[in-house]
């Protein structure tokens, strides 16, 4: 079992410092359902299986023709006439011995018609090339059952994808340039009393270079409220006489030149860090107010438990103040100096979590549910996490495309440009129309793209006049997507194929924030956006 364990932590190393061992363990219990064994979906499937997804399912009807050999790298000539989802697994389960791989060579209107059931027990459902009416079909069975769907295409130069979830919790959105959680103007006993343990004036030249640029600030800061009237530096101005205050601080040699003390140019340097105000992130107040956090029943998510847990912590033990993050940024110090100060974060962050989880225990049993249903651990790394958490609520693929739902104002914002991103998601749709009356995509063969371009411009003109949609469309995109001839590049397959299996890894890890909700990549001038539709 070690021997397993370490392997498996070499094997999959750069991953793990990415989503550590937990988003490892989701990964390895996920079972990814992938329809149409396209050049994108395999790409896809590719980026899932290296990193060591459990399992997943390919569903696709389609034998494998000469085209499919020509951009897929994961058929071959000798499978051609086979079925495309028999022919993918067998190669896509070569990248990774721990992946299992399946197939079901059906198509997914079959199975929608007689086992809708069958797409339930999967963790995530990746619909590739799939035509309009087989989309909304699917996307509302994996809506009533709550099971993420991502609609992913490449059309030409074009991507598109489509995220589609009911509601989607994060717990580590890891974001950038996250501000660090010291509570240097709201300090707690114990960091009090172990700022008081600190005597600057009476210290040794070592000593005093080696203390942490956090002790500086709270030492500088008490003095700076006493003369100040409890008011801590709030303006520009008041920021630089306090850092200039601290620079006061550094000793002078017997010349009454300033010595070289790198932590106290650390301390200058962390004045607007260090004075960052406690307080809730208006994100985390707007999810302490919402519905599902104040009416807490047995079918509650763990997450919205815990989710109140804090609410009641920040309304009692905290005084206003999330739990203590309990981590501290490196520094210039010697190590026992930094050592007992980190101490003294991380066992308030202990104290804090321990005090959440006794909330959550009296919810649990509010509910009927055992105070164990939520691990410890699970409780930890909430509170270290509370002041990241997102929630994420996509709209239905069946309110997107409702006369009576679509959003009108997205699209005719967007269109005021008209070489937006948007138009690629117009003409996106106007050629499922075109499929939906033609059976058939425009500009497949060369002899067809002159009569198709004023059959599409049809569609283009019946799909913004079913919308009362008053946006313009130039020609040149109608030529462009008959010219496209619905071919799917591998290149634009290979980019769709690494963002989408990226935002299925969010979804499945619970990590990350994924888009909402819908995804444009342009390959021509190498743009993407994002659009709430």
């Amino acid at each position: 079992m070690a021997a397993t364990k370490a392997s498996k932590e070499q094997k999959y190393d750069r991953q793990l410092r990415l989503w550590g061992d937990h988003g490892q363990e989701s990964l390895e219990n996920a079972h990814v359902c992938l329809i149409n064994a396209t050049a994108t979906g395999t790409e896809i499937l590719k980026n899932l299986v290296l990193p060591g997804i459990g399992a997943f399912t390919i569903v696709d009807g389609h034998t494998v023709s000469g085209e499919d050999v020509g951009n897929n790298f994961f058929l071959c000539n000798n499978t051609i006439g086979k079925n495309r989802a028999q022919a993918a697994t067998e190669l896509l389960q070569e990248l990774n011995s721990d992946v299992s791989g399946n197939f079901v060579e059906e198509g997914p209107n079959k199975l929608l018609d007689n086992n809708p059931e069958f797409f339930h027990r999967f963790t995530v459902v990746i619909g590739v090339q799939l035509p309009e009416s087989t989309c909304l079909r699917l996307g509302s069975v994996l809506w009533s059952a709550s099971v993420p769907f991502l609609v992913c295409k490449s059309y030409g130069l074009i991507g598109y994808m489509r995220l589609v979830v009911q509601e989607h919790t994060v717990i580590e959105s890891h974001p950038d340039n996250a501000l660090e959680d010291l509570r240097l103007l709201q300090p707690f006993a114990e960091f009090k009393s172990h700022i008081q343990s600190y005597e600057l004036d009476s210290m040794d030249k070592k000593d005093h270079s080696h203390t942490p640029w956090i002790i500086i600030v709270a030492k500088h800061l008490e003095k700076w409220l006493s003369e100040h009237n409890r008011q801590p530096p709030k303006n520009y101005k008041e920021k630089e006489a306090f850092r200039q205050f601290i620079r006061e601080g550094i000793l002078k040699n017997e010349n009454g030149v300033p010595e070289d003390e790198e932590n106290f140019e650390e301390a200058i340097k962390n004045v607007n860090t260090a004075l960052n105000p406690t307080k809730i992130p208006s994100a985390v107040e707007d999810l302490f107010n919402s519905e599902e956090c104040n009416n807490i029943t047995s079918q509650t998510p763990s997450f919205w438990v815990m989710l109140r847990a804090v609410k009641e912590f920040s309304l009692n033990e905290g005084n206003g103040s999330l739990p203590v993050r309990g981590t501290i940024p490196d520094m210039i110090a010697d190590s026992r100096k930094f050592i007992s100060l980190q101490n003294v974060y991380r066992e308030k962050a202990m104290q804090d979590a321990a005090a959440v989880s006794k909330h959550a225990e009296c919810l649990l049993q509010s509910i009927g549910k055992p105070p164990e249903s939520i691990s410890e651990k699970d409780i930890k790394l909430f509170c270290k996490n509370s002041s990241f958490l997102r929630v994420v609520r996509c709209r239905s693929l069946a309110e997107e495309y409702s006369v009576d739902s679509v959003n009108k104002d997205e699209i005719t914002s967007s269109m005021d440009n008209p070489d937006s991103e948007m138009v690629f998601y117009l003409m996106l749709r106007s050629v499922d129309r075109f499929y939906q009356q033609h059976s058939r995509y425009p500009g497949v063969y060369n002899y067809q793209v002159e009569d198709d371009i004023s059959k599409l411009k049809l569609c283009v003109n019946s799909l913004l006049q079913e919308y009362s949609l008053n946006v313009n469309i130039k020609d040149d995109y109608i030529h462009e997507f008959c010219r496209y001839g619905a071919a799917e590049p591998h290149t634009v397959a290979a980019f769709v194929g690494g963002s989408a299996a990226q935002e299925a890894i969010k979804i499945i890890s619970h990590q990350f924030v994924p888009f909402n909700n819908t995804y444009i990549y342009n390959a021509m001038s190498q743009i993407s956006a994002t659009l709430q539709l």
